[in-house]
């Protein structure tokens, strides 16, 4: 029985512990309130005519073969491969965390035999339990959870990455290919003026150095073509990369024409912003590191831990299997008097590490909005150049024709001719290259605006 000066005295001693942990943990912004004023100043989106509702990136490209890759990367790429892991591993951390809160049993059995005494068997069951008396291993079990969210906002983010570099290098591939064929179409259009001009030479009518130059542009092409053929080909181990395989994948059937990208609609900032799962796993940073940082300045309040032991010493193992145990109940306030300073300093760098966790935040936040914007933006310079370059193409060839009409009735020289065809294929390649450009933009404007793929 407690008498009534003890208990007062006892009162009295937690009132001061609790007033003592209200002075040691200090209050931290309001890192929720922050980052929604942030994200609310961002302008509105400044969308094209032509934008669609788009709900993920699966739907962003017609091209069911592009599924089948970005499936296989999914499941194969090495990286992705990495991310995964890392979640189960934090998982296993979670389940530590819990653990810390429920009681420690653990058993022993021991024997014991010397000269002057009898033989003796001693068993004992131990029960151990620290109290979360500040919430402190409650503190740190949310952050541990907070650490799982995290890794499966980033792995989430991983995976969409992924699906849009599988999208875009799909994409290149069909542009290097067009590319080569365009060239192949400008060296035999080359070859033939050249065959055309050898003949007039023979016949008396062209110039040496007609010839010459006729030789030059398609020496000149057959590099190019060469050079175009490589760069195909180290697209093709980039995917393989990607698709996380060893042997190279061939892409002997790729389509003639461009598949056809959809142009996603942009929300409003708070809408598109609260999509993206990367800008998400910043935030879920932010609040773990402050639980951490809470859980460090608990960490100099004192500990109120219990023991209970339950133990039996006889003569033999039988009669040691607790015929007539004795047990004892220890319950223990421990607090450190003086550590140099190192768990305030703790405590400290963990609302330093819970800054660096909000800059963070910051910086992604600023990279989001930058990457919708310049996309938005690109969109619109690119429809534009587009129309130019088709403009100048439509001319370029009515031109082509009238100079190959005058070179044959000797009103235009080789080196005229040679001009306007090149003036021509590089129209082409310049209309191929913009076609390519929106494409690719698209695809970055969907995965800036945190559209998802669906397994």
């Amino acid at each position: 029985m407690i008498l009534p000066a003890c208990r007062n005295h006892l009162y009295s001693g937690l009132l001061l512990l609790l007033l003592s942990a209200c002075q040691t943990v200090p209050k931290q912004p309001d890192y929720a309130a922050i980052t929604t004023q942030q994200i609310a100043a961002v302008s509105p989106w400044q969308n094209h005519t032509a934008a669609s509702e788009v709900g993920n990136l699966n739907t962003l490209i017609d091209a069911p073969e592009v599924y089948k890759l970005i499936d296989l990367a999914l499941h194969n790429n090495p990286s992705l491969r990495q991310t995964l892991l890392t979640l189960e591993a934090l998982e296993k951390q979670q389940n530590i965390a819990r653990a810390q809160r429920l009681p420690l049993v653990t058993s022993g059995f021991s024997a014991n035999r010397n000269k002057e005494t009898n033989n003796q068997f001693t068993t004992n069951v131990n029960i151990s339990w620290q109290a979360d008396v500040w919430g402190q291993l409650a503190d740190l079990e949310q952050a541990a959870e907070l650490d799982v969210l995290q890794q499966t906002l980033l792995l989430q983010s991983a995976r969409d990455t992924l699906a849009a570099e599988v999208m875009r290098n799909w994409i290149t591939l069909i542009t290097q290919q067009r590319a080569i064929d365009i060239e192949a179409q400008r060296l035999d259009s080359l070859q033939r003026t050249q065959t055309f001009i050898l003949q007039r030479y023979q016949q008396g009518l062209g110039l040496l150095e007609d010839l010459d130059s006729a030789r030059t542009a398609v020496a000149s092409s057959e590099a190019q073509l060469e050079s175009l053929h490589e760069a195909f080909r180290q697209q093709q181990l980039f995917m393989r990369t990607l698709l996380g395989q060893i042997d190279l994948p061939t892409f002997d059937n790729l389509p003639k024409n461009y598949p056809k990208v959809a142009l996603p609609l942009a929300a409003l900032p708070t809408q598109s912003l609260a999509r993206r799962p990367d800008l998400q796993a910043a935030y879920i940073a932010i609040k773990s590191s402050q639980q951490r940082t809470v859980a460090a300045y608990k960490d100099i309040l004192p500990e109120l831990s219990f023991q209970a032991i339950l133990q039996d010493v006889a003569s033999s193992p039988r009669a040691a299997l607790f015929e007539s145990p004795v047990w004892s109940l220890l319950g223990q306030l421990t607090a450190t008097l003086y550590d140099g300073g190192e768990r305030r300093a703790n405590a400290e760098i963990g609302e330093l590490q819970t800054e660096i966790a909000y800059e963070s935040y910051r910086d992604q936040l600023l990279i989001a909005v930058t990457e919708i914007e310049q996309a938005l933006s690109n969109e619109q310079a690119l429809v534009r150049q587009q129309a130019f370059v088709e403009k100048a193409l439509a001319s370029a060839e009515n031109n082509l024709r009238q100079y190959q009409q005058g070179y044959q009735s000797g009103l235009r020289t080789i080196l005229d001719l040679l001009t306007v065809q090149q003036q021509n294929f590089n129209l082409q390649s310049q209309r191929d290259d913009l076609i390519y450009q929106r494409l690719i933009n698209r695809v970055n404007l969907g995965l800036a605006l945190g559209l998802e793929i669906q397994a």
